[in-house]
């Protein structure tokens, strides 16, 4: 065996499960205490300032520097309590990843010590610089200003004794350089929205929050079989390797116990995801060896997003200390599962109601059908854009099998919901003409009761109706789901104000409010029929169907990306005031940027697996056979050396004919990415990249695994499947 995977399987084998962050106590008697929660701004703030963050929280209310203060002076005395030495605004740039810059509290004294200070202005707004990270053009090169500023919807929290201050992040010119911003301006926009047409059923309705439940899939790796493997440390996923005899067919890890190590993990993240204030509901195995899921309860969407990404932070820390690698990319391994974010969205007033709840009686159903029918119009308008905000190179190689969605949108409403929607459709009305089409109004009273599990559940959906809310399950496991977020309560919001709009003009011209409402309802269903899909999402037919309804798939990346410009686009952005037309213009150009940079990334580090490992392995490997056919030759006759050498000299031949083709392709992935490199233009670049770098990267995989199968398993020099995914 290899030093370099005997060496990593020896330090696997050493390590053992323990438990680091042991709590005797219940949960209850230390969760959140480590978040500058509502429960700590009233013991550490005044009236005033405690007032005023919560009307910045619930209404919006800009915070004055005078009382920023009050609450910054607040806020340090609880962190240092708690032991924190730093602070920084924590925020979320273009690259799926969190940004940090650290600021000690202490400032210098006149008598040459030193003191605590933290100021007002510090906490509300701080300038990073951060002039490196992806801005498409938003940002010269000569200019370095980038500002951070606080987001007071999202409580302070405490990690590595570092306070923590979400915060967005923009450009001196106001323009925003991150995820954060445009979600907060698509949440306001879509709580305008629905707020106008919840008041239509509800008068006592004054506000609509988004609310968002993210299931976060993850594998976990061991840390010494993953330093062994170049393409996990590098890419994050394993760019050759052979599938193992037994991965996950027989679906005996599924919800099976979790191993003990694992737990030890678990555990300890759990505790500190608690002292957090991060509700986590959920643990399981998931499907795929060393594959597992948590998921928190559902909170309002900003929020979520923020502990999402907090969580991710955690467990990559905890599991540091239990020698394992969490690895959130979409595809780490062929031929099994991939990881997705699974985001459950639905819409709640703050009266308690969701409206997205069907409820049981006749005038909850038409509030209910309004806002559902409003969702489904909006997943229709913009399918492709949507699908596109989940498009990435990660994201490709795990959409559209094993049990990822299929890279076309489709809605999934169930049975009975069909069958309503069909008949709402269908149903009488008082005048065939033109003019006068008027729905009669005792159709309310003919609505079923709509059960909230009435239906079974699609798996195969990437937009899935499941009682009470809407599934998302397209999203990948590594990425910020504020990308596609955004986008959604954008399109949703823009369908809201239309669907008011249509209901209001009605009522105008003589209908009453609930004959109006019906009949816009009834048109959003004609609208919106063909996003409606309640199959095998995987199936040919569907396909063929999709494409004969006009929904288009996302069949390359950077194909998908041209949404992102298409005139619709712009259109949704500049109505909803969440992007200007030069941001969507910025985000475009980055997306087009990281995909070239991820997939040079995986080119280097193929070609550099290929020549400085599995050639020179095969080279060793066929040189032992080419000894043991000359040994053959000396002691035996020529008959028997001809039977008994015919198979090593197949294997020979073999394996020279694979170290060629690697070579070869090698030789051409190299030359494609010089190519591509002479592009200047960011989204030309990547389609050469798409259409040229890409598929030498498969031929690479296919043919290094075919080597695997047949070089000696002592000679070979990475972990093989069995081992990453059986270590436990």
């Amino acid at each position: 065996m290899s030093s370099f995977r005997k060496r990593a399987l020896d330090e696997f084998s050493s390590h053992r499960a323990e438990r680091f962050y042991v709590e005797k106590q219940p949960v209850s008697q230390y969760f959140g205490q480590n978040v500058f929660d509502i429960e700590k701004m009233r013991r550490y703030l005044s009236s005033e300032a405690f007032e005023a963050v919560q009307l910045a929280v619930i209404d919006g209310v800009k915070i004055d520097r005078s009382i920023a203060n009050q609450i910054a002076s607040g806020m340090k005395a609880w962190a240092l309590e708690r032991g924190a030495t730093h602070y920084t605004h924590w925020f979320h740039p273009l690259t799926d990843a969190t940004a940090e810059k650290h600021e000690a509290f202490v400032d210098p004294s006149k008598n040459g010590g030193v003191f605590e200070n933290f100021r007002g202005e510090a906490l509300v707004q701080q300038e990073p610089d951060a002039s490196s990270f992806p801005n498409g053009g938003l940002r010269n090169t000569f200019e370095a200003r980038g500002y951070s500023a606080w987001d007071p919807s999202s409580p302070a929290f405490i990690i590595d004794d570092t306070l923590c201050i979400p915060s967005v992040f923009v450009a001196y010119t106001g323009e925003s350089l991150d995820m954060k911003t445009p979600h907060l301006k698509s949440l306001q926009q879509l709580d305008k929205a629905a707020t106008e047409l919840a008041k239509m059923f509800d008068s006592k309705a004054a506000r609509v929050n988004v609310m968002l439940g993210i299931e976060q899939e993850y594998f976990l790796v061991d840390e010494a079989l993953y330093r062994a493997r170049p393409d996990l440390m590098l890419c994050n996923r394993t760019l050759i390797g052979h599938t193992a005899a037994k991965d996950q067919q027989l679906e005996d890890h599924y919800f099976g116990a979790i191993p003990s190590r694992v737990m030890c993990f678990m555990k300890d993240f759990e505790t500190e995801a608690f002292k957090l204030g991060v509700v986590l509901k959920t643990r399981h195995n998931e499907v795929a060896p060393n594959q597992f899921e948590f998921a928190p309860y559902h909170a309002e969407a900003n929020l979520s997003v923020d502990h999402n990404l907090m969580m991710m932070i955690l467990m990559r820390k905890i599991a540091k200390r239990h020698k394992l690698k969490v690895i959130f990319h979409e595809k780490p391994f062929a031929g099994i599962n991939g990881s997705g974010k699974h985001c459950n969205w639905s819409m709640v007033t703050n009266t308690g109601v969701n409206l997205l709840s069907p409820g049981k009686t006749p005038r909850n159903n038409i509030q209910f059908l309004s806002f559902f029918v409003s969702v489904i119009r909006a997943v229709y308008e913009h399918h492709h854009l949507l699908m596109s905000s989940v498009a990435s190179l990660n994201n490709s190689y795990r959409l559209g099998g094993s049990e990822a969605p299929p890279a076309i949108m489709s809605v999934f409403c169930g049975t009975t919901l069909t069958e309503v929607l069909d008949s709402i459709e269908n149903m009488a009305i008082t005048d065939d003409s033109e003019e006068n089409r008027a729905i009669k109004l005792d159709i309310v009273n003919k609505i079923p009761e709509i059960l909230p599990d009435n239906t079974d559940r699609n798996r195969t959906s990437p937009f899935a109706f499941t009682g009470n809310r809407f599934e998302f399950r397209a999203v990948g496991s590594s990425v910020n789901v504020a990308s596609s977020m955004f986008i959604l309560n954008a399109a949703v919001a823009q369908q809201i104000m239309r669907f008011k709009t249509l209901a209001d003009k009605e009522m105008s011209e003589g209908l009453s409010k609930d004959e109006a409402i019906l009949k816009v309802i009834r048109l959003f269903i004609i609208e919106s029929k063909n996003i409606r899909f309640e199959g095998n999402g995987y199936s040919e037919e569907w396909h063929r169907e999709a494409a004969r309804r006009g929904l288009k798939g996302i069949t390359d990346i950077p194909g998908a990306f041209a949404a992102f410009l298409d005139k619709k686009t712009l259109t949704l952005m500049e109505e909803t005031h969440v992007l200007s037309e030069r941001e969507v213009e910025a985000r475009y150009e980055v997306l087009n940027e990281i995909f070239v940079k991820k997939l040079q990334i995986e080119a280097r580090v193929i070609g550099d697996l290929t020549i400085n490992h599995i050639i020179p392995t095969a080279i060793k490997f066929q040189n032992s056979l080419i000894e043991n056919v000359l040994g053959l030759k000396e002691l035996f006759g020529e008959d028997e050396y001809k039977s008994m050498s015919e198979k090593q000299l197949l294997s020979i031949k073999k394996i020279s004919g694979y170290i060629q083709m690697l070579r070869d392709d090698v030789y051409g992935i190299i030359n494609a990415r010089k190519e591509a490199n002479k592009i200047a233009s960011h989204p030309e670049r990547a389609v050469n990249y798409s259409d040229n770098v890409l598929p030498y990267i498969e031929k690479l995989r296919i043919t290094t695994d075919k080597l695997e199968m047949l070089v000696d398993d002592e000679l070979w020099p990475l972990p093989k499947y069995r081992e990453l995914l059986f270590w436990r």
